[in-house]
């Protein structure tokens, strides 16, 4: 069953702003990140070390950081944003697509990230998505099909998609200097 908490406020808030370079998307909060109030907040999640070795961050940053991600143009959200808990204990009419079509068209960021098929396959309408880069656009931002850096989803891993998004960034990055 899943676990909700109150219906006016997310559980974890969202972490969004205009012109992001990325935004990583995932299903809901794991129970270590609805107590922590984190992402990615279990200590088997390889998120964080992930987008250091990827070079999205500068070093690597703990849960509790996550803010700071705004500052490298990147944020964050959920699918779910009322429950937290494992995707087999989420309710499937939690899982808020639409919403997420908004903020996207909203605050318009160059690419979306999701970090597992599943949340890709919800918000996409995809049944198998495969990882990477995807042929088409959500509202406007390129998509990519992560691997789920949870330690319960280590036999599926593979770092290339998430090196193919920051790859993506970089490129962002460097034409902003270039400009500038």
């Amino acid at each position: 069953m899943p676990r909700a908490a109150s219906r006016t406020r997310h559980l974890v808030p969202d972490l969004l702003a205009p012109g992001l370079d990325l935004v990583f998307c995932g299903t809901a909060p794991s129970p270590a990140s609805f107590k922590a109030r984190a992402y990615y907040a279990n200590p088997g999640n390889a998120f964080w070390a992930t987008l250091h070795a990827v070079g999205l961050t500068p070093e690597r940053f703990t849960p509790q950081r996550y803010p700071e991600l705004l500052e490298w143009g990147i944020g964050l959200t959920d699918l779910n944003k009322t429950e937290y808990g494992s995707d087999h204990e989420l309710s499937a009419h939690a899982m808020d697509a639409r919403s997420l079509h908004a903020k996207v068209a909203k605050y318009r960021p160059a690419a979306i990230a999701f970090t597992s098929k599943h949340a890709a396959s919800l918000a996409l309408g995809i049944k198998a998505p495969a990882y990477g880069r995807q042929a088409g656009l959500l509202e406007g931002a390129v998509v990519f099909v992560l691997a789920s850096p949870s330690g319960r989803a280590r036999s599926f891993w593979t770092i290339a998609p998430w090196r193919a998004a920051a790859a993506f960034v970089m490129e962002r990055r460097l034409a902003r200097e270039r400009a500038a």
